[in-house]
Parts: structure tokens; C-alpha cells; sequence
């Protein structure tokens, strides 16, 4: 699946949390917020008026709101493609909010971050070839 498609995708099944997305589906829509939010940010922080950072800043903001729930179903689907439930990717958040808190000397922050490693490796790794519980396979043909 090419960025273009990928993206399409992503915002075709804008609130679609069941099925299965592949890797170049998530990763893709990943890239874009992120390459997105660095375009935004960095030009912020570089224009003089304070008037036009402050309009990119708010099309920062408009941008992450719309972006948000689309950004939160591609990760379940993505989840789903591993066969895990798409609610692991709040797994790691009780820890960091809990990190300094309620168990200072407890590394709650570091077993925070150990899942967020964890949640990486699942977005990395290949999905399954059969049906799951989640739904059929996906099949990504080739060109060429």
C-alpha cells in the first residue's frame, strides 16, 4: 500500500476501530502527523509575527483534533493485524500518569516506557497470514 492510499484509508475508515490495517497503512498515517506536526511546529517557532505563529499553532491544534481518531482506530486496527486488542495501546498510560505520583520509588516512568517499546515491536511486526478473531488476512499485492 503506497502513502497516497494509505492515507485515503486512514480517513475513509475514520472511526472504523474494528478489521485489521497493515503496516504501511499505520505507518504511513504515522508519518504523515508527525511530518506534519514537525512542518507546523518548526514554522511557529520561526515566523516573527506573533500573529501568524499563533494562527499556525491553532492549525496545529485543528490538525491534531482531526487527526485524532483516525490516528486511535489505525492503531486498533493495527493491533487487531497481531491479533491483540486494540485497547493495548493504552497499556503503558497508568504508569507514566502514575510515574512520580502515587509510587516515587517505584520506576513507574520506566515501565512505562518498557511498554511503549513493547507497543513499537507490535506495530512493527508482521501480521498474521490467517484469519483472527479480528478478521480476514490482509493481501497487500506486490507490483512487478
Amino acid at each position: 500500500m503506497d502513502f497516497k492510499k494509505s492515507v485515503k484509508t486512514c480517513f475513509q475508515k475514520y472511526a472504523t476501530f474494528n478489521g485489521r490495517a497493515s503496516r504501511s497503512e499505520f505507518w504511513y498515517f504515522w508519518l504523515l502527523n508527525y511530518a506534519v506536526y514537525a512542518i507546523l511546529l518548526i514554522l511557529s517557532n520561526k515566523v516573527p509575527a506573533a500573529n501568524v505563529a499563533i494562527g499556525l499553532f491553532v492549525a496545529l491544534c485543528v490538525f491534531f483534533l482531526a487527526t485524532l481518531i483516525p490516528f486511535i482506530a489505525v492503531t486498533a486496527r493495527r493491533l487487531h493485524d497481531v491479533n491483540k486488542s486494540g485497547w493495548f495501546q493504552i497499556i503503558p498510560l497508568p504508569f507514566l500518569l502514575l510515574a512520580g505520583v502515587l509510587l516515587p520509588k517505584i520506576p513507574s516512568a520506566l515501565i512505562g516506557m518498557g511498554l511503549y517499546i513493547y507497543l513499537i515491536v507490535l506495530y512493527c511486526s508482521e501480521g498474521g497470514k490467517k484469519n483472527n478473531r479480528f478478521g480476514k488476512s490482509i493481501n497487500l499485492r506486490k507490483k512487478g
